[in-house]
């Protein structure tokens, strides 16, 4: 009788109790690593929307638009696809939109006064880019092309071409097929558009005319080369600043505040927010 119950304490003992984990064993449990959740890939930018057409009131010419990623990325840009042209620089300088369009608001905005020599150095001038205007000429036409379209235009900020023209990925072997400059403009602008277009969808954003921008203090740059930049120098780091070498001849007095008579390699393009 004893032996039975000897036997069923320690049967009962040895289910009741378990077995304690040994150091070894704890050890390595509480070396183990938690697992890490899953990185959730960053979500694509949104497609940016397709090239618009402005048209011009009061004129039969309109304005090509590309929108572009805008520094940062959390929005766009409209950007015009080439360089201002003559077509569009000659209607605001001359007020050829006057007999078709004569608002108040188009009134308002200072006209530049009539160029005093041959601004397009006989280039060439229909589908060629406007040249020699100041960055005050430049201005002036964002606010007039403003009234015109009713959407807001301006000169792109340097940290904005800079970021575009990176973008656009013209560099090195590439530039010849993309860009007018020294070694094969001859001198000369070309008209627009005549170079292959850039990762964005721009021409001649680097060569041709360099382009008016403005500073992080609110003055004037003229960025990307013309067709008198060397090859060692054409690209996004191309940076001229205006000095009074660029009106040196200018044969008005007081020199002219909306032309540079020495400048005959300068231009722009316009953006909208």
């Amino acid at each position: 009788m004893r032996r039975v119950s000897l036997a069923l304490a320690l049967l009962a003992g040895a289910g009741c109790t378990p077995a304690a984990p040994n150091a070894q064993n704890a050890d390595a449990i509480q070396s183990q690593p938690a697992t890490a959740p899953a990185a959730r890939p960053a979500p694509a930018p949104p497609p940016l929307p397709e090239p618009i057409t402005e048209a011009i009131s009061g004129t039969a010419l309109t304005l090509e638009l590309v929108a572009v990623p805008a520094p940062g990325g959390s929005t766009h840009l409209w950007i015009s696809r080439t360089e201002i042209t003559w077509d569009l620089y000659d209607v605001f300088v001359y007020g050829l939109d006057g007999e078709a369009d004569d608002t108040a608001d188009v009134d308002a905005v200072t006209r530049p006064s009539k160029p005093y020599i041959a601004m397009d150095r006989g280039f060439g001038h229909a589908g060629f880019p406007a040249l020699s205007m100041s960055a005050k000429g430049a201005d002036a036409f964002c606010r007039w092309l403003s009234v015109k379209t009713g959407r807001d235009f301006r000169l792109p900020t340097e940290a904005e071409w800079t970021h575009l023209c990176r973008l656009g990925g013209v560099s090195g072997a590439r530039v010849d097929e993309h860009a007018w400059y020294d070694a094969n403009a001859e001198r000369r602008t070309h008209p627009v558009g005549s170079k292959a277009p850039d990762a964005l969808g721009l021409v001649d954003l680097i060569g041709n005319a360099a382009e008016w921008c403005v500073t992080t203090d609110g003055t004037s740059v003229a960025r990307g080369g013309s067709y008198l930049t060397t090859a060692d120098e054409i690209g996004c780091s191309a940076r001229d600043v205006p000095t009074l070498a660029w009106n040196e001849s200018d044969p008005q007095f007081p020199q002219s505040v909306w032309w540079y008579a020495d400048a005959g390699f300068v231009g722009f393009r316009v953006v909208s927010d």
